[in-house]
């Protein structure tokens, strides 16, 4: 029996939980397509970016989830394991809020994206994770990029970013199912 359907794993960021404003507005967008599954990631456990990477691992293997099947959302610390994730697991999609990435503290602080699609959505008021290392990163992987007038959170933006990450999921699945 082949299994037509899409996993959604969303990661939230250090400061953040599963029911982020952010997380949940990215669920519920991905809910709205047919045969997708998504699940979002209670990493407040550690704030260790390592054990959250395993937490995503461990998550998507509970799953059943085929990488070539699945996209990962992620903010900021999230950003981060998403984008890990993807440079070790090929996955079809990565959509990154903020995600960080080309910072010292981090362990493999500047992974290659190895997803089919990917997208960056960075605020260019980030006092967190600043968006020049990142656009730079961006630049020589030639990933998509979007910056806005925003922060960290991208708090002003969240119903730009649904918008975003609804056509993110049309163009990732109507590549995989073009009937």
């Amino acid at each position: 029996m082949k299994d037509d359907r899409f996993f959604v794993f969303l990661s939230h960021g250090l400061e953040s939980g599963p029911k982020g404003t952010k997380v949940l507005a990215m669920k519920a967008v991905a809910e709205e397509f047919p045969g997708v599954i998504a699940e979002a990631i209670d990493h407040t456990s550690t704030r260790d970016p390592e054990t959250r990477l395993q937490q995503m691992r461990d998550a998507m293997t509970a799953a059943g989830a085929t990488p070539a099947r699945t996209i990962l959302a992620g903010s900021s610390m999230g950003g981060w394991v998403c984008a890990q994730t993807s440079a070790n697991t090929p996955v079809l999609g990565c959509f990154l809020l903020a995600p960080a990435l080309a910072l010292a503290k981090y362990p493999q602080s500047s992974p290659t994206l190895q997803a089919e699609h990917v997208k960056i959505i960075h605020g260019w008021n980030d006092d967190v994770v600043p968006v020049m290392p990142v656009l730079e990163l961006a630049h020589q992987q030639q990933l998509e990029t979007l910056v806005l007038a925003d922060g960290h959170r991208l708090e002003n933006s969240v119903g730009r970013v649904s918008g975003e990450f609804r056509r993110f999921l049309k163009t990732c699945l109507v590549e995989q199912n073009p009937d």
